[in-house]
């Protein structure tokens, strides 16, 4: 964990320049050398400038009024960064449930744009004057079609990435696989800075460096070999063919800091398409039953229950040493894969089904 000299230092930081925050510089993808290369200047001033995946960059002279996000895990930044009454639309919208209880009231009221991706026409007529991309030009989320640079500009929009998922699969993104939070916490000081909210950033990340710095020093004393290898089983993804999360995943990090070992952490990729034959030569030692949230307990539940019926009775999957051990972490893929405060939380989860002894859940 960073100490917190670095930390108050990134408070003056507003931002960080494109190739560093894209993890070009390796080592895991960390955040830290972005912080040597900033460009603008004390917290809660402006014009703070912010770079895409590409190195393009978009100079924000203000503090934004009214902004549209592309899908829950960004709006859930802005409420944590107290901006939730400059939200008026989202994309991908949070279901039931699936916000923390003291976000859910707020978040609900943010008008729905696009149940999925949000037509570009209603983004450009939206009336925003930011707009919060956690997904980029990922075509499985429809980033390819999304408004050009021109239109956003012709329409007011200022674009602003969460380059730790946009960028996750592009050609600028490190090479190594990702074993650290840093780039998401980039992020949370990033929209700090573009809104005004660097303090809160900061107490944010201050909370999730707390949070992961102590399940670090549990499982210092872990050896490598002692590590179990970890299968994130995307069980709403579909089953006839697994999708691995791999190396440059935000997942990845989690796992890693968990104390266990992602058995696709070699793949050169966020997301790849995967086979029942990879997971079965890999053999994990433990299983995440990732779903969504379902909007109740109740269907909550049941989901996961149906997640483990699969893999039980499944013939390629059955004889799994975590099948055949019940070594399965009930945890949503919300979480897991995408950039947010709660990957934080995430790590001592995974960390306390894995490792019971050295790290108890919800201390």
């Amino acid at each position: 964990m960073r100490p917190r000299t670095a930390r108050a230092v990134a408070a003056v930081v507003a931002l960080f320049a494109t190739a560093t925050a894209c993890g070009s510089t390796g080592g895991g993808g960390g955040g830290s050398d972005a912080q040597a290369t900033a460009k603008a200047a004390p917290a809660g001033s402006f014009p703070v400038k912010v770079a895409d995946c590409a190195g393009q960059e978009t100079t924000i002279a203000k503090a934004p009024s009214k902004i549209v996000t592309s899908n829950a895990s960004s709006l859930e930044m802005l409420l944590r960064l107290g901006a939730g009454d400059r939200l008026i639309g989202t994309g991908f919208p949070p279901g039931k449930g699936s916000l923390p209880a003291d976000l859910a009231e707020q978040g609900t009221k943010v008008p729905v744009l696009g149940d999925r991706v949000i037509p570009k026409e209603k983004l450009l007529g939206s009336g925003a004057d930011l707009y919060v991309d956690t997904f980029g030009a990922m075509p499985m989320m429809g980033g390819a079609t999304g408004p050009s640079p021109e239109e956003f500009a012709a329409a007011g929009i200022q674009h602003v990435y969460l380059l730790s998922t946009a960028c996750a699969g592009t050609p600028k993104a490190a090479k190594a696989p990702r074993t650290d939070l840093a780039q998401v916490e980039d992020d949370i000081r990033r929209l700090g800075a573009v809104t005004g909210t660097a303090a809160r950033a900061e107490e944010l990340v201050a909370g999730m460096e707390k949070r992961v710095g102590d399940v670090r020093t549990a499982l210092a004393g872990v050896p490598d070999d002692k590590r179990p290898s970890y299968f994130v089983f995307d069980f709403d993804a579909g089953t006839k063919q697994p999708t691995a999360v791999c190396g440059r995943q935000v997942a990845n990090a989690v796992i890693t800091l968990a104390g266990a070992r992602n058995v696709f952490a070699d793949c050169d990729a966020d997301f790849k398409p995967g086979s029942w034959e990879d997971v079965v030569a890999k053999n994990p030692d433990w299983i995440q039953l990732a779903v969504r949230n379902r909007g109740s307990e109740e269907a909550t539940r049941k989901a996961y229950d149906d997640a483990e019926a699969f893999l039980k009775g499944f013939p390629a999957t059955q004889g799994l040493k975590a099948v055949q051990e019940g070594h399965f972490v009930r945890l949503g893929s919300e979480v897991t894969t995408i950039a947010g405060v709660r990957n934080a939380d995430a790590v001592r989860q995974i960390a306390a089904a894995v490792h019971p002894d050295l790290v108890k859940n919800g201390q």
